[in-house]
This record gives structure tokens, sequence and C-alpha cells, in this order.
């Protein structure tokens, strides 16, 4: 298990450190563990436009799941803040979608662990003064 930590002191740090993990991410389940407003969803839009996604990236809390088309790539951008209960995760195929060829990023995990297998990597994200604190945990390595 590899763990890196980086200090993301703005937005703009937080899009540059989405984009550097793009380089390193293909078809990996990746757990976003973070408080509301931490970052986890700007993360996932640097992420996705350093692969040439121009449109919005908003976090999917009502639709549970937003996929993309980007390169040749399929992502699907989850957000299970909302769900109760994790049996709710199969009316979205879950399983489905989680043994799909695409890169799969998780917001609040927690939520549906019991339907969810180990993640490659983990990524927390971390309010501090004067900005975040983003570590990663490589399970892969």
């Amino acid at each position: 298990m590899d763990v890196k930590e980086l200090l993301l002191r703005d937005e703009n740090a937080t899009l540059e450190a989405g984009a550097q993990l793009a380089d390193e991410l293909s078809q990996e389940l990746v757990f976003l563990h973070g408080d509301l407003g931490a970052g986890k969803t700007t993360l996932v839009r640097g992420l996705l436009r350093s692969w040439g996604h121009r449109g919005t990236v908003k976090s999917p809390t009502y639709t549970l799941v937003e996929p993309y088309e980007i390169a040749g790539r399929t992502i699907y951008h989850f957000d299970f803040y909302r769900i109760k209960d994790p049996a709710e995760l199969s009316y979205i195929g879950i399983d489905d979608l989680l043994s799909s060829d695409a890169l799969k990023l998780i917001e609040w995990p927690s939520r549906g662990a019991s339907a969810l297998p180990k993640p490659e990597l983990e990524i927390e994200l971390s309010i501090i003064d004067g900005g975040r604190v983003l570590n990663i945990t490589d399970h892969r390595v």
C-alpha cells in the first residue's frame, strides 16, 4: 500500500491534482472521502477536463451516477450521499456498472459500503486553514 499526501491551497490546485491523477488511472474503482465542500467533485472535474471534457461537472447527488464518454474512455461518477440503505444501489444496476470496463469514481462510498468491493484507490480530502489536504492510498501496490 502506497500513501501520498498533497497540500492544495486553492481550487486551481485541486483541479491540477485531478489532472495529475488522471495520468495514473484507467479502469480502477476509486473511493472519494471527505466532508461536504471538501473538493471531491472539483477533483473529478480536474480529472475529466484533463481528458478533454468541456461541459459542466456536477456532483450526481440526485441522479446517483453521471456517465461520461471522453477520448474513448468510460467514466462513472457516483455520489451516494443520499443513499440510506446500500440495497438502493441495485436500482441503478450497481453490479453491472462496477464490473464494466470503466473508471468508477465514488463520492460518499461509506453509504453503500456493503454493496461495494474494495477499491484500488482511496482519496481523502480534508479542509484545513488555507486550503485542503489530499491523501491518496493506493491499494494496487
